[in-house]
């Protein structure tokens, strides 16, 4: 699956920021309850507020980047697998032609 150049830039504009590096390294690569991390645990580990955190992950929601659920009273986060898949593969597609 590859992705066309306007979703492509729009994604990397939010992979492209310090903070949300450091949010995409922090959540784990699949919908797992057991390794699921919310928005306050988020905020906790990396030292930022929670309206921060929040803010950075609509950011990468909307760029399709991450997936979230609500389980019990908390949303969860998870980096969207197939999608960053797809990011990588456009990029190396991109890179190599």
């Amino acid at each position: 699956m590859t992705i066309d150049n306007e979703t492509l830039a729009r994604q990397l504009w939010a992979i492209g920021d310090h903070v949300r590096v450091r949010i995409l390294a922090r959540l784990p690569k699949r919908e797992d309850c057991e390794f699921g991390i919310n928005v306050s645990q988020l905020a906790e580990e990396l030292n930022l507020a929670q309206p921060t955190i929040s803010h950075h992950l609509r950011v990468l929601r909307q760029a399709g980047v991450v997936k979230n659920r609500k389980m019990c009273r908390d949303v969860y986060y998870w980096i969207d697998r197939q999608e960053a898949d797809a990011i990588l593969e456009t990029m190396r597609k991109v890179l190599r032609d």
